[in-house]
């Protein structure tokens, strides 16, 4: 069998079986449609996500870049040769940057819309908590 036939083949093959697949967790008791129409957060939740965010960009500005310095050399070295392959190189090389950039910037958003989130939540809840008890105390004054 050629490689042409052998591509054909494998390519008909993978698009036959292309169908959506979604992940999915079973649902918690009480949520949507359910009985119990409470909001609530789960604040070990929401700090253990803006952890892991805070903890992988950490490892991403560590270690993002380790290839950088070796790639640029290797670029300009087959560049000054007359490789296309140079150009190419460099190419890829501002991609990566571009896009690490970006994941660089969503996992910092994450991490400090959690901690947003987390301390928003707290005062809410200690608001509504001291409306609640000042409205009892109406109650017994009337």
């Amino acid at each position: 069998m050629s490689f042409d036939q052998e591509w054909a083949s494998v390519r008909s093959t993978s698009t036959a079986n292309v169908g959506m697949r979604l992940n999915q967790v079973a649902p918690e008791p009480g949520g949507g449609g359910g009985g119990n129409a409470d909001l609530s957060v789960d604040q070990d939740k929401l700090g253990a996500i803006g952890s892991a965010a805070y903890a992988l960009h950490g490892r991403l500005v560590k270690d993002g870049n380790h290839a950088r310095t070796s790639t640029t050399e290797a670029a300009t070295g087959l560049s000054s040769n007359g490789f296309l392959t140079g150009s190419a190189m460099t190419t890829v090389q501002e991609t990566w940057g571009s896009q690490l950039n970006t994941l660089l910037d969503a996992c910092a958003n994450i991490s400090n819309h959690l901690d947003y989130s987390a301390a928003s939540h707290a005062k809410e809840e200690a608001d509504i908590t001291a409306a609640l008890s000042a409205s009892k105390i109406n109650e017994y004054l009337k």
